[in-house]
């Protein structure tokens, strides 16, 4: 059983270099937005010009990026403490974002909201998927956009996400259980739910660090050891996008094509 209050407990450091939350930024922020700005140019549209919803914001990462872009966005979560940070920062450096207290399975946003929806790992924690993504595509409008990112069920994502991150007395993140492996989603189980909902995948990409295997447990242990802050190790383990999908993976689906 995974242990989603975390969130609420550890909610007030996700801006924290030394809170194993900001390890979620460091590299992966823009890591993820690099993919995610590449989509938009490719679909040609103007982050400016869109609405957006980001399911799951913790802190506000990735809100506080596309509200950079000029983007008009709502972020939901269903920590209260997470919700409470992301408005204190956002009100910190200047950016007016809309945030709500709520569940990804009961939306508090109107049909046809918006034309972006973003979800960054999220949907391998949810208690219900196929509801989160009927609301998700609830939210959209007629031909909106889908981001997503999630981690796959594989023997290698059991290795480095279970077992080395989490299990492993010396290079675990956090001290509860954060992740279920059996909660994980292959890419053709989300490609299904989401066309069970209306939404077409277009793509999906690799997601992982680009650090090399030996880098990536030396420096869990040292950042476990409090040698270097989890942001550090964020920048130093240099995720992105990969080759391989085994791990994690990202990519995108449009509603109604």
């Amino acid at each position: 059983m995974i242990d989603n209050e975390v969130y609420d407990r550890d909610g007030a450091g996700w801006w924290d270099e030394d809170s194993s939350l900001n390890m979620l930024h460091g590299s992966m922020t823009p890591g993820r937005l690099r993919y995610f700005r590449g989509v938009l140019d490719r679909l040609r549209l103007d982050p400016g010009a869109l609405r957006a919803l980001d399911v799951g914001c913790g802190g506000g990462f990735l809100a506080e990026e596309f509200a950079r872009l000029g983007a008009q966005v709502v972020g939901v979560d269903p920590s209260s403490v997470s919700i409470d940070t992301a408005r204190r920062h956002a009100a910190e450096v200047g950016l007016e974002i809309d945030y709500r207290v709520g569940s990804g399975e009961s939306l508090p946003v109107t049909d046809g909201e918006f034309d972006l929806v973003y979800c960054c790992d999220v949907l391998e924690h949810v208690s219900d998927l196929p509801r989160v993504l009927a609301e998700i595509s609830r939210s959209l409008t007629p031909r909106g956009v889908f981001l997503f990112d999630t981690v796959n069920r594989t023997r290698a994502s059991k290795m480095v996400a279970i077992k080395t991150m989490q299990e492993w007395r010396l290079t675990r993140i956090m001290d509860v259980p954060i992740h279920d492996w059996d909660m994980f989603i292959t890419p053709d189980e989300l490609e299904t739910g989401l066309r069970d909902v209306g939404l077409q995948v277009r793509e999906v990409v690799g997601l992982g660090p680009r650090a090399n295997p030996l880098a990536l447990v030396t420096n869990l242990r040292r950042a476990k050891a409090g040698k270097i802050s989890y942001g550090e190790l964020s920048r130093r383990l240099d995720f992105g996008q990969v080759r391989s999908t085994q791990v994690s993976y990202m990519g995108f689906a449009v509603k109604g094509a």
